[in-house]
Formats: structure tokens, C-alpha cells, sequence
């Protein structure tokens, strides 16, 4: 199910097995593996995670990265008929997007799914929990020097279509305002 996302009642046919067993079969499963590995790996960088990383790819020649970041769009081959324009952007056919930042040593610490109606990594990056705590001023303390210059905020390597900063501050609606 997990492998080639298929529903549990087609197990059935595969390997002989109900639905009714698949199914908490894949709860246990899905809840093992995050009793199992969420506190080590599904959990935000600490303090002393943070340092590390900023270490290692200081050392890398990225002095002030924090990881790796990039959206990815992701065939949804069973998307319903009726969502299906929710779920349609510049990739042919329905897709479900993931943003995540990882590491150097593949430890991906954050992962976003976002919700319908978002069409490209610009609308994800402007719900992105990355970027929202950023905008609200709750990033790690980041001291480092560039060509000259002082940044005191840590960043992403992402690829190019991805804005700059200040206008990604710009367009992150701000929740505050929204509630007036």
C-alpha cells in the first residue's frame, strides 16, 4: 500500500489479504516507525543540531546555511474526479506538493505537504512553517560574514526559482492581519 499507493481493498487481490487487515495492519506499521524514529528524525534541529550543521557546511564553504530546500511535486494518480482542478498546476495532472530541507547527511528535518490550490513552489514557500516562523522573527541566532557583510539570519540553498528574501517577507501573509 505504502510502495505503490494503492487502496486496501486492491491488496486483496494482490496478496490475498482483506481490507479490513491491511488497513490497521498500516496504522501499526505507520505508528511503529514514527515511535521508532520520530525522536530522532522527525523533530526540528536543537540548538546543538543547529550549530553542527552551521559548522559542517561552514566548513563546506556555506558558512550561515541551514540546509537544503526544495519544493517537489508528486503524481497523485488516484486523485477524485472533483478535486482534481484543486490539485492542478504548471505539471500536467493532479499533484500533491512536498517541501522539505535536509541536511548534507540526508536527514531531512522538515517536511511540509501543502493543502489544495497551491500551484508552484512560490504559493507553497508562502505557507511554508519554515518561512512563517522566519517572517515572525523565531529563526536561530546565525553570526556570519560574506564578502565584507554581517548577516545575523541563517539561510537555505535552494535553486533559482525561489525569491529573494525580501520579497518572499513581503508576500507571507501575515495572520494578524487577516484575522481583522
Amino acid at each position: 500500500m505504502l510502495a505503490y499507493g494503492i487502496p486496501g481493498d486492491l491488496v486483496d487481490e494482490y496478496v490475498r489479504m482483506s481490507e479490513s487487515t491491511c488497513l490497521p495492519s498500516m496504522y501499526s506499521f505507520c505508528t511503529a516507525v514514527v515511535e521508532m524514529f520520530g525522536p530522532k528524525y522527525l523533530r526540528e534541529p536543537t540548538v546543538s543540531d543547529t550549530e553542527r550543521l552551521l559548522a559542517i557546511n561552514a566548513e563546506r564553504g556555506f558558512p550561515g546555511i541551514l540546509g537544503s530546500i526544495d519544493c517537489m511535486h508528486w503524481k497523485w494518480k488516484n486523485c477524485p474526479f472533483a478535486w482534481q482542478g484543486q490539485y492542478k498546476g504548471h505539471v500536467k495532472g493532479a499533484t500533491v506538493i512536498l517541501e522539505s530541507v535536509a541536511s548534507q547527511d540526508l536527514w531531512i528535518w522538515h517536511s511540509f505537504f501543502l493543502m489544495a490550490s497551491s500551484q508552484n513552489d512560490i504559493s507553497v514557500l508562502q505557507r511554508s512553517p519554515v518561512f512563517a516562523r522566519l517572517a515572525e522573527g523565531h529563526s536561530p541566532e546565525v553570526n556570519f560574514e560574506v564578502n565584507g557583510h554581517r548577516y545575523n539570519k541563517g539561510y537555505y540553498l535552494a535553486d533559482g526559482i525561489y525569491p529573494q528574501w525580501s520579497t518572499l517577507v513581503n508576500t507571507i501573509p501575515n495572520p494578524q492581519e487577516e484575522k481583522r
